[in-house]
């Protein structure tokens, strides 16, 4: 059906009051997925969900869920890897996201290459993303030595003057998400790539994820109560020293001339 016989068909439905579209728009992909793929999706999503908890800022952070961007037409759709809606809370259920219905496009948008379709990320990605209105897209090929022409890293950013146009290509191990405020960056090689968050100014302290916060929490605790039983420990034998100090002075005192 054409996005023309959509429309009338909606009009009908709006003129018998039932107002509903009636355009089938899938919730579920009906392909495989590279594992490495999920791998880094798996690690990345809760790390900036995290990241924007910590800022005071609080995001939805998505992954591999269906966007529609255009009302009629299910084939203006992605599904990013990792994905951040500005204003809707963490933790609400979202099968697919309707950007008319809410008015809200991603402000962020990661794509990790296909390891079967690896130029569709490099070729039709980036246009579907421009007609979405993403203010930021991050393209992440973890097997960029495979081709000449391929890049590690890709960065996209929706300038006033320009539009939506590629600002950065990189090989280096790290890129700065502008939109984020920190660093991604790729730990690991082959089948070991992950991609973490980093902070400082050239990205140099990883971002901890929530095993590994609690891990420094709890040797932070007990650094901490072991340091308070060491001052015990000192203030007792201080305390001691001095109990025998005055023990001997008394006993000295005791057996001088005046003493009977």
């Amino acid at each position: 059906m054409s996005i023309e016989a959509r429309r009338q068909v909606h009009r009908r439905a709006q003129r018998d009051g039932t107002e509903r579209d009636p355009t089938f728009y899938p919730v579920e992909k009906k392909m495989g997925e590279d594992s490495l793929q999920t791998w880094i999706v798996e690690l990345l999503r809760p790390l900036i969900e995290r990241w924007y908890s910590e800022l005071g800022r609080p995001r939805f952070v998505g992954a591999d869920q269906f966007i529609y961007y255009q009302q009629f037409d299910p084939s203006k759709v992605v599904a990013p890897d990792v994905y951040v809606l500005p204003g809707v809370a963490p933790g609400r259920r979202v099968r697919s996201w309707k950007v008319w219905e809410t008015g809200i496009a991603p402000s962020f948008a990661l794509e990790v290459v296909s390891s079967d379709e690896p130029y569709k990320d490099y070729v039709d990605a980036p246009e579907r993303y421009r007609e979405l209105g993403v203010k930021e897209l991050v393209i992440f090929d973890p097997d960029w030595e495979r081709g000449r022409d391929r890049v590690r890293w890709q960065r996209y950013r929706r300038l006033k003057t320009r539009g939506f146009v590629r600002v950065e290509t990189t090989n280096v191990d790290r890129i700065y998400a502008r939109v984020l405020g920190c660093w991604l960056r790729v730990i690991g090689a082959g089948e070991e790539a992950r991609l973490r968050l980093a902070t400082g100014p050239e990205g140099e302290d990883l971002f901890p994820t929530a095993a590994e916060a609690e891990r420094a929490a709890k040797e932070a605790e007990r650094a901490a109560k072991e340091a308070e039983r060491a001052a015990k420990e000192a203030a007792l034998e201080r305390i001691a020293v001095l109990e025998a100090q005055i023990a001997s002075a008394a006993e000295a005192g005791g057996k001088g001339p005046g003493a009977r």
